[in-house]
């Protein structure tokens, strides 16, 4: 099971958004992994986008955004769902994509959660925890790690979810579905 290289994730989440769909995400456990198609993400692209955790700056919970690309940037949110990023580059230019979706793949480990549809469910389903904030999601070894796109996804880009307090950041079109999938969290918005 060979990850993603960290040059995969060395570019503006801008551009890793819609290249993660199709890929699989895959937590080891045990002998085995828990495993499912991203099918929606949503990019988040920097300090100056008003919706990205980044805009208040370098702080102890954003400081993994500004570090090496391809690390997991975990955190909680309403206190009670765990959500997963990836920390997208170049350098320290700090910006990450959220997984929103997965689908589940064939020789995979049960899902310890029903569904993966909508991001704190994901993160219930691939057993995602506050410890593996900072994960090297290129490590081969690693616990938490992106395979490469498993067939062809149908790419539609529409506004963020959950975002409204982001001002025109909350119309960006910088959520990103594969139509194809019946495992989006939401139907997508317009093109």
């Amino acid at each position: 099971m060979e990850p993603l290289p960290r040059t995969f994730y060395d570019r503006n989440a801008l551009k890793v958004a819609p290249a993660l769909l199709g890929c699989v995400l895959a937590r080891r456990i045990g002998d085995g992994y828990v495993m499912g198609r991203i099918v929606e993400t949503e990019a988040y692209v920097g300090e100056h986008d008003l919706a990205c955790h980044a805009r208040a700056g370098r702080t102890a919970r954003t400081e993994v955004m500004y570090g090496d690309p391809g690390h997991a940037y975990v955190y909680l949110i309403y206190g009670i769902h765990q959500m997963l990023n990836c920390v997208c580059g170049p350098g320290s230019d700090a910006n990450a994509v959220l997984v929103r979706a997965a689908e589940p793949v064939p020789d995979s480990l049960p899902w310890p959660h029903p569904s993966a549809r909508g991001p704190g469910n994901l993160c219930k389903a691939f057993g995602v925890k506050a410890r593996h904030n900072r994960a090297d999601l290129c490590d081969p070894e690693g616990e938490l790690i992106v395979l490469p796109r498993l067939g062809r996804p149908r790419i539609v880009r529409g506004p963020r979810i959950g975002v409204d307090y982001a001002g025109k950041w909350a119309a960006e079109p910088l959520r990103f579905c594969d139509v194809s999938s019946a495992h989006l969290s939401r139907p997508p918005g317009p093109r």
